[in-house]
């Protein structure tokens, strides 16, 4: 059993406290800020969180162990839920006349071993919870067959055992292998793929990429109500390329998510706002390849609809770790205020992946998964772009990392 642990006085608490529903409209600026607020944490959970002087001064607190959080923000760790965790090597060639195939990503997976894999990967959850981020969704996609989807799959189960932070989601349909049939590999994946993860319950959610020069919107409803059948949730990549008027069958078929939306209909806009479907942004993309153009998001949160933010990370199109980086992308190129895009790196982003219910906010009974940033004001995140601000991260309340003091030499 872990000792009671009390953060303390920190200049801003945002505990997000507010509706069980996602945030939309003004409620998705609202992040309840607590001045000089503490949080006190029993056995991984949030027991309190309120003013310092009325937390400190409670029983259960006195033997508690402290840390300070005097002069900093305190908020809950961000929410990825839309990542490529394990999507092959580097791009190195990304800036120079040498793009590199599909082929350069599924082939060097496939030569690996799921262990080697797992290390890899694992580095780089060590980044993103060095940059904040508590939970995260990993989606398949680059293995290009059975054995490599499995092979990431699989990854993710041994990676998750380790540090329970991801939310599987299988992405076979990210590319279509060379020389296949759409209408065929949708089939296979229909009638052999999806009921084997299913199965093997090697992930929670599905995805399909329905764009243009990608899957149709009729091979999109096939493969999604097959999923939607064996009880799998589900998800769609829509709009980053062009609109093919895939969003009416995304809210048909009742998506949790529709990601990117760079590309977005009015007519999408009211169906969106009318649905229970998140609408998952992601604005590095956009800023690594230069290419398209940014989400519509203030037009997005002005007509009701639910976002979400979130890296995208895939060393393809958008080889970064950092959440801070997109809240500061989002309020200068999407419109959104700080408070809006923290609100959507947290707690709509939890309702991407169905886990609003534990993490998200910091409120009574939910997981001490907690942010600790070297800012005296929450406003100033957007500012510091590229930026790590992060002075501790906590799961479940033990503390994951902590930024280390410069060691002057004596002199």
């Amino acid at each position: 059993m872990q000792r009671p642990l009390l953060i303390r006085g920190a200049r801003q608490l945002l505990t997000l406290h507010g509706p069980t529903a996602p945030r939309r409209g003004v409620a998705l600026g609202e992040l309840t800020v607590i001045a000089d607020g503490a949080v006190l944490i029993r056995d991984g959970r949030i027991e309190e969180a309120g003013t310092s002087r009325r937390v400190e001064a409670l029983h259960k607190a006195r033997d508690a162990d402290e840390i300070s959080a005097v002069g900093r923000v305190v908020m809950p760790g961000f929410v990825d839920s839309h990542t490529h965790l394990v999507s092959g090597p580097a791009r190195p060639y990304q800036y120079s006349l040498r793009p590199m195939t599909a082929e350069a990503y599924w082939k060097p997976l496939q030569q690996t071993s799921r262990y080697t894999i797992e290390a890899q990967c694992f580095r780089l959850i060590e980044d993103f919870i060095r940059h904040g981020t508590t939970t995260l969704e990993a989606k398949s996609g680059f293995g290009m067959n059975e054995r490599g989807e499995l092979k990431i799959l699989r990854a993710h189960a041994a990676l998750n055992r380790k540090v329970p932070m991801l939310v599987s989601t299988f992405m076979g349909t990210r590319w279509l292998p060379e020389g296949s049939s759409p209408d065929e590999y949708i089939n296979w994946m229909c009638e052999h793929m999806l009921p084997l993860i299913k199965r093997r319950r090697l992930a929670e959610f599905v995805d399909i990429y329905c764009d243009k020069d990608m899957f149709s919107i009729g091979q999109a409803h096939r493969f999604l109500s097959a999923a939607r059948q064996l009880g799998l949730g589900l998800k769609m990549h829509a709009g980053q390329v062009a609109n093919i008027g895939a969003i009416p069958e995304a809210i048909r078929l009742g998506v949790t998510s529709a990601d990117h939306l760079n590309y977005v209909s009015d007519d999408d806009i009211a169906l969106l706002a009318a649905s229970g479907t998140i609408a998952t942004l992601l604005p590095g993309p956009v800023f690594f390849t230069g290419a398209g153009r940014y989400p519509p998001a203030r037009k997005l949160i002005d007509e009701g609809v639910a976002v979400a933010l979130a890296t995208n990370y895939n060393p393809h199109t958008s080889q970064s770790q950092n959440m801070q980086m997109m809240i500061s992308l989002a309020c200068r190129q999407m419109g959104m205020t700080a408070a809006e895009a923290i609100s959507a790196a947290t707690i709509n982003g939890a309702h991407a992946v169905r886990r609003a219910d534990r993490v998200g906010s910091i409120e009574t009974g939910k997981a001490a998964d907690l942010a600790i940033l070297d800012v005296s004001d929450y406003r100033e995140i957007p500012y510091h772009f590229g930026v790590n601000l992060v002075y501790m991260t906590l799961k479940d309340g033990r503390v994951l990392c902590r930024r280390s003091n410069v060691q002057w030499p004596a002199a």
